[in-house]
């Protein structure tokens, strides 16, 4: 397989394991608009995915399966990026001169994937694991309030450490585990004051059921985002592989919503959810049209998600990517209350600001690391650096 030219070395790699202190100037990431584009696709993801997934439980539907599904049905709008990309390549090496030009048409054109064999059957066990995440979320959202779910959800900040520093040998800091301790400190908090806020048809066993899937999905979540960083880092370090440019990290992306669709679907086939979908749709409180508009903008939302996180992953780590997703907790939380009403306790009051406190607290450390390995940079990274 023709593999691309790899580009300039960048400033700050994605594979956590190859930098000093794990982290990158944060002034450095945020001039990166691509980021700055991958935090948008978060913001809209975490906020917009449980909302509508508690809607489509809370308006008449069952199906956990499908509700998984839809977590990653929408992999196929990654194909829009991958053939713009392929496309651009393509034209750039029709453009080449000399060698490369001659060796280009030797070799038949440009790739349309860039992926090892290795690394997509990393990716197809990265994307078995997302299916069960994805699975232990549905039955999560099923019973609990999406406040609540959301605060749990945001242990998965903690278990990403943890998973870091296994896989990846994420440093450690003071600011780190106190992030951990405070984080674990709040769940433990909604464990003692569980079925306070139980919703109305929900028995105390599905609400603990829910309670105990949640944090499941939480601790299986920060082991795939450890282990996405951590194949990158493989990938990367394999002499004569492809550079890891953001083209092969959506790629990535692709092969894991796939294999996760595809896991899904055989449990829906084993459910008979697809008999289902159609008296769902009847019986469905916004009406036929709102079910299956609600289903497209779940798997939409969900596909934002996803590909917002990979992105933090490549160019940051795996702890960015769960720091931002705990920091969009607030905003989950406002839109859950305003939107279906829910309760919000003093008890989930203090597991919120303890889950920001540990935030800040890690962000702290992160900003102090990155200060303490700062090295001085004469070449900073241009758009070149970012194109696939």
């Amino acid at each position: 397989m023709e593999v691309e030219t790899p580009a300039p070395p960048q400033p700050c790699k994605n594979a956590g394991a190859t930098r000093p202190g794990g982290s990158c100037g944060s002034a450095r990431l945020l001039r990166n608009p691509v980021l700055v584009a991958n935090f948008v696709l978060m913001v809209v993801g975490s906020a917009g995915g449980p909302l509508f997934l508690r809607a489509y439980f809370l308006r008449g539907g069952a199906r956990k399966w499908l509700s998984a599904f839809l977590q990653t049905a929408g992999f196929p709008i990654l194909l829009v990026p991958l053939c713009a990309s392929f496309s651009r390549r393509r034209r750039r090496r029709r453009s080449g001169s000399g060698e490369e030009a001659s060796s280009t048409k030797a070799a038949g054109g440009a790739p349309f994937f860039l992926m090892t064999p290795r690394l997509l059957a990393a990716s197809a066990g990265i994307g078995v694991m997302t299916g069960l995440d994805d699975l232990l979320y549905a039955y999560g959202l099923a019973y609990l309030p999406v406040s609540t779910s959301s605060i749990l959800i945001s242990t998965q900040l903690a278990f990403t450490a943890a998973f870091a520093l296994l896989l990846v040998r994420q440093r450690f800091t003071a600011f780190s585990v106190n992030a951990v301790a405070l984080l674990s400190v709040g769940a433990v908090m909604l464990g003692m004051n569980a079925g306070g806020d139980r919703p109305a048809g929900v028995s105390r066993a599905q609400y603990g059921a829910g309670f105990a899937m949640t944090l499941g999905a939480a601790a299986l979540f920060g082991l795939v985002l450890a282990v996405m960083e951590l194949s990158q880092a493989r990938h990367a370090a394999r002499p004569g592989a492809a550079a890891v440019t953001y083209t092969l990290v959506i790629e990535m992306q692709l092969v894991i919503g796939l294999t996760a669709t595809i896991f899904t679907a055989v449990g829906m086939l084993v459910n008979n959810d697809f008999h289902a979908i159609l008296e769902e749709a009847r019986e469905f409180g916004f009406g036929r049209t709102g079910y299956y508009m609600l289903l497209a903008g779940s798997a939409a939302t969900y596909q934002c998600f996803f590909l917002g996180t990979i992105g933090a992953i490549f160019f940051g780590s795996a702890l960015l990517a769960g720091v931002v997703m705990t920091v969009l907790i607030p905003v989950t939380e406002v839109l859950a209350v305003l939107l279906f009403g829910e309760p919000f306790n003093g008890t989930k009051g203090v597991a919120l600001a303890l889950s920001l406190w540990g935030f800040v607290s890690y962000l702290y450390g992160e900003v102090q690391t990155a200060k303490a390995n700062r090295q001085p940079d004469n070449n900073p990274p241009n758009a070149e650096d970012l194109d696939p």
